[in-house]
């Protein structure tokens, strides 16, 4: 299970035309292609909710294909989770944003989040501390990834390792 964080749809659409963010416009367009039909992708109603914040190119668009996720249940228990990985200093102290998909995505066992965002989630520097506190509290702990490293060569697959 592939928990898909804000950035993807917002990535998928992206109108902005710098040469790293065209990649990874095409890189998300063409993860999701290979992985909407292969994958059990699964969102939540907070990223529903931050797409749906003010005005940008192509909300509309974004809310249409995160919509076609299933939605994870946000517990009572998902708000204290996110409480610790701001008090531990492993997430910014806006709860409705990171923390909030990491507490999501690890409470439902996900094996990936996927994220544009590497600065506060898909970052390695920070990986040790996520797993060890999701440790401590009893939590899966989920590969938090790009979509960039989730793509995989269908041939390659079926050939096995290369020498």
């Amino acid at each position: 299970m592939i928990y898909v964080e804000t950035s993807i749809p917002s990535f998928y659409f992206s109108a902005r035309s710098e040469p790293d963010m065209i990649a990874r416009r095409e890189w998300t367009r063409e993860w999701w292609s290979a992985a909407f039909h292969r994958e059990t992708l699964v969102s939540s109603a907070a990223v529903i909710e931050e797409l749906s914040r003010g005005e940008y190119p192509n909300q509309s668009e974004c809310l249409a294909l995160a919509s076609r996720l299933a939605l994870l249940p946000i517990e009572p228990i998902i708000v204290d989770i996110v409480d610790r990985y701001i008090e531990n200093h492993i997430m910014p102290r806006d709860p409705s944003g990171d923390a909030l998909h990491l507490a999501i995505a690890s409470y439902h066992g996900c094996d990936f989040l996927v994220t544009w965002n590497c600065r506060h989630l898909a970052n390695a520097n920070k990986f040790g501390h996520i797993r060890q506190l999701n440790t401590l509290l009893g939590l899966h702990v989920p590969n938090i990834v790009t979509p960039l490293e989730l793509f995989g060569n269908e041939e390659d697959d079926d050939e096995g390792p290369h020498n």
